[in-house]
């Protein structure tokens, strides 16, 4: 049995969960409205504001959805309420970023910039040249589309020029050495 699948999901004020019969989970909440399909082998229950989940069955596959289901849909939950951010640096000379109305600019040593229009549901802020936030209610859109904007320059070894996630730590390597 999982543990986290135990713990109960607490939904809210203004924040609205329903589910259909083919387990489609709908949340919806001040930040937007999110949907997910959760195996049928999780029931659902709501009672006293509280999401409660348990495996119809005691098979390993059941056990297995169990806690996958609970996360998914207490991000769901904490998405609509509060939003998910992901914070992104620029290092390297002349290497900067901005944003044009809806569209990230990012200036990163090609000899074109880099433009990325935002997705549907996904805000980018740019606070400074060499700050990034990715901003939104989906969790896993949040985390991809900020990995996208990496992956146009991860940080190298060597400098450590590129792009990294606030906080990451890049491992350094030495660098050829003379006789």
């Amino acid at each position: 049995m999982s543990r986290i699948g135990k713990l109960p999901v607490t939904v809210p004020a203004g924040v609205e969960v329903s589910a259909d019969a083919s387990n489609n989970i709908t949340v919806k909440g001040p930040k937007g409205t999110l949907t997910q399909q959760i195996s049928s082998l999780i029931k659902m229950e709501q009672k006293d504001g509280k999401l409660c989940f348990a495996p119809v069955n005691d098979t390993r596959e059941a056990n297995a959805q169990f806690g996958l289901a609970r996360a998914l849909v207490h991000n769901m939950v904490v998405g609509v309420s509060e939003g998910f951010s992901k914070k992104l640096e620029i290092q390297g000379v002349g290497y900067r970023a901005e944003k044009k109305g809806n569209t990230l600019v990012m200036q990163l040593g090609y000899s074109h910039p880099v433009e990325m229009p935002d997705p549907e549901g996904i805000t980018t802020e740019v606070p400074s040249q060499t700050e990034i936030i990715v901003k939104g209610a989906d969790k896993a859109l949040v985390g991809n589309y900020a990995a996208i904007i990496r992956d146009w320059r991860p940080p190298e070894p060597y400098k450590g020029k590129g792009i990294r996630y606030s906080g990451e730590h890049v491992r350094r390597k030495e660098g050829k050495t003379g006789k």
